[in-house]
């Protein structure tokens, strides 16, 4: 009987043991007190989990405090289910993202915003040395990251590039099929996470709807490999902004390690999530009490006023522009945020217009550029194709926000670059030297955004002048491709409706003058400026010796020579990657060949700078590679030439060495000199300064064939 007793005592003893081995842990938050919170992260006082406010480069961190202990029971499991929400500032672009995060720390300093949404940084974008599992709600298009667009869910390991991907999206149980989400609607999110066996799913819907019957994401994951330590997890979240900026919020949040325990949601606890309204422009009073006897006096004053201040701020507009009036600004807004185009808010001067800073209400900065015209024709397809522009979106293009008209004057408002054109930076020594890393992020930022021109956007858009002195720097040195004023667009599978052939000397492929203007010649005009970045040279110098004149020549013969690295920017002072830098180069030569068929598209560019592809085997002796033939204008014909360096009218006096629109020659005028022949809006173009050393020629066959307006886009801010 004794010896019965003491083996039921053992049992009930080892039974007792296992449970406490096997104890779950579980938590809800409905009002978030004693969580782990750093920098930016704070709990309002109406019990919201605030992790980001709508400020520019912020992060912030909560996590549950205690450590959860994967590692006693046999099949490790658990499930979360929360409430986040995410409010844009009014008027300002939202992002970057919340993320539910399982890391063995806490500690996230060496973490960085914008794009690494408070988790990552540069260091493991493309390294597993941070371990990390982690599910983004991501509002911004990163396609270094290979993001599918700007509203996606993915799930992370180790890295920013997620193993999986969705767009925002739920399953409805009643119309049985996948209903699309807005994360950044500001309105609150259900987001389930659930890991069992080797198995995650993640799931989200909208507040009113139940857990859906199928999870957007599904992937394999074994956390045994991503964490050897399972004994010491901890679980929480993560928010960041950047230039685009959001208030992040968690509204509820419940977790268990049994899947089958998540407390329900009491909809009607929820806090409400706040929205910021814009703010609105008080009236001053102009009510006035005056004596009688001054009545006509003051009548008289008052429409005098009046009548000068509507002409100080009068404005042109016909009917056909209603369908623009989105995109159209006032006159008077634009004058006020320029403080009257004064001086102090002067940017510079280019070949068609000057260009001022502005500063906008709701506290946004821009750049208005006033180009002069001497008639209306050509103005309607002007506004309809700078609004068409309007609707590009990409984080390399320089954001175009509209425009407005006056009499014999076009303003276009785009967003203003602190850091002014890429070539300033490369060529006058007043400027801070790029380093080589900050050049190669500007190289694949103007890769990115050519590739979505070409294939991203509605329709095919052919930039048509791309260099250096059309690449803006933002306040981060990202490059943002601008200067849209010789742009065009054709249907997918169409072609470009131009033979004209425009662009700069030294960009410009040899078979605009035959073929005209194509995706090609955007990558011959991409290669010469991935050579001039990497070179810290203009594509042709005259002044130089006879060897060293043509960029591309030069650059080929170095190759041929096994001195490639001879080519190089001084100023980077050897500071660089050679493997990265000669990649570069040789890339460059090889969207330049003049053999057009022999260009790789812009698609294989952004593969090959990834390092996603090798470079296709081909050598300075390739047919095609390191040839320099220059496209020219006879402008006294209308007609491209190859073979003479000179362009001439014959309207013009021939004894004048002064500026002239119509006429330019190498011996008399600065290099860098902006030709126009096409006079749909009777532009004449200005000289820039003599610093500019490439010159712009636009031409067309005839002004019948090519009647868009020759204006250069606001964003080519000098």
């Amino acid at each position: 009987m004794a010896r019965w007793l003491l083996q039921i005592l053992i049992i009930s003893s080892l039974h007792l043991f296992s449970l406490s081995n096997q104890q779950e842990t579980r938590f809800v938050y409905e009002n978030f007190t004693n969580l782990y919170l750093d920098k930016s992260a704070k709990v309002l006082p109406s019990g919201l989990l605030q992790l980001t406010t709508a400020s520019e480069h912020q992060m912030g961190h909560a996590f549950y405090k205690k450590p959860i202990d994967f590692s006693s029971s046999g099949s490790l499991s658990f499930s979360t289910h929360f409430v986040c929400a995410m409010v844009p500032k009014p008027g300002v672009e939202g992002g970057h993202g919340i993320v539910f995060v399982v890391s063995p720390s806490m500690d996230f300093s060496h973490a960085e915003t914008t794009r690494y949404l408070g988790v990552f940084n540069a260091s493991t974008n493309e390294s597993s040395s941070s371990r990390v599992l982690a599910v983004e709600l991501d509002t911004i298009w990163n396609p270094d990251f290979k993001d599918i667009n700007n509203n996606h869910v993915g799930i992370d390991v180790n890295s920013p590039l997620s193993v999986a991907i969705a767009s925002a999206s739920y399953y409805s149980n009643i119309k049985a099929k996948y209903e699309s989400m807005d994360l950044l609607s500001g309105k609150p999110i259900q987001v389930w996470v659930d890991y069992e066996g080797t198995m995650l799913n993640v799931s989200i819907a909208p507040l009113e709807v139940q857990k859906p019957s199928r999870p957007l994401l599904s992937h394999p994951i074994n956390i045994s490999e991503i964490f050897p330590n399972r004994s010491r997890l901890f679980v929480g979240f993560s928010a960041a902004t950047g230039t685009a900026i959001s208030d992040q919020y968690i509204l509820w949040w419940s977790f268990s390690t049994n899947r089958g325990s998540l407390q329900r949601l009491d909809i009607a606890k929820l806090p409400q999530v706040p929205h910021p309204k814009a703010p609105h422009k008080k009236l001053s009073p102009l009510v006035f009490i005056l004596p009688v006897v001054l009545a006509v006096v003051v009548l008289g004053v008052l429409t005098g006023l009046y009548f000068r201040r509507r002409k100080k701020y009068s404005e042109v507009s016909e009917k056909w522009e209603k369908e623009f009036d989105a995109h159209r600004f006032s006159y008077k807004s634009l004058y006020k945020a320029t403080k009257g185009f004064s001086k102090d808010e002067f940017l510079g001067k280019g070949g068609f217009g000057e260009v001022y800073r502005g500063d906008l209400p709701q506290g946004r900065e821009v750049a208005v550029k006033r180009v002069s015209h001497n008639g209306d024709e050509g103005v309607k397809q002007f506004v309809a194709e700078v609004v068409s522009m309007s609707c590009l979106k990409h984080r390399n293009l320089v954001p175009f926000f509209g425009y407005c008209r006056r009499k014999r004057e076009l303003l276009l408002v785009s967003e203003y670059m602190p850091n002014g054109s890429l070539d300033e930076h490369l060529f006058d020594d007043q400027k801070p030297v790029l380093s080589w890393p900050q050049r190669l992020v500007v190289v694949k930022g103007i890769a990115s955004a050519l590739c979505y021109l070409h294939t991203g956007a509605d329709q095919v858009v052919l930039h048509r002048d791309v260099k250096a002195s059309n690449i803006m720097l933002d306040a981060e040195f990202n490059g943002r491709l601008g200067d849209f004023g010789m742009a065009r667009f054709h249907d997918h599978g169409g072609n470009a409706a131009t033979t004209a052939a425009v662009g700069t000397v030294g960009y410009m492929a040899p078979e605009l003058i035959t073929m005209g203007a194509s995706t090609g010649t955007d990558v011959y005009a991409f290669g010469v400026f991935m050579l001039e970045v990497t070179c810290g040279r203009r594509p042709v110098e005259p002044q130089l010796q006879v060897e060293k004149r043509h960029m591309i020549k030069w650059v080929c013969e170095c190759w041929k020579k096994d001195s490639l690295l001879d080519a190089t920017d001084p100023k980077l002072g050897g500071e660089y990657i050679p493997e990265e830098v000669e990649m570069v180069m040789k890339l460059g030569l090889l969207c330049s060949n003049i053999v057009p068929e022999s260009r790789p598209t812009m698609e294989q560019v952004v593969l090959y700078l990834n390092k996603n592809l090798p470079l296709p085997d081909f050598s300075p002796y390739t047919l095609g590679i390191g040839t320099f033939a220059p496209v020219l204008v006879d402008a006294s014909s209308l007609v491209v030439s190859s073979a003479s360096w000179n362009w001439s009218a014959p309207s013009m006096s021939s004894s004048s060495t002064n500026y002239s629109p119509y006429a330019c020659q190498p011996t008399d005028q600065p290099w860098g000199q902006t030709i126009d022949t096409k006079n749909s809006l009777h532009l004449v173009a200005e000289p820039e300064k003599p610093k500019v050393l490439s010159p712009a020629v636009k031409t067309a066959t005839s002004p019948a064939e090519d009647p868009e307006s020759n204006l250069s886009s606001l964003s080519s801010q000098r």
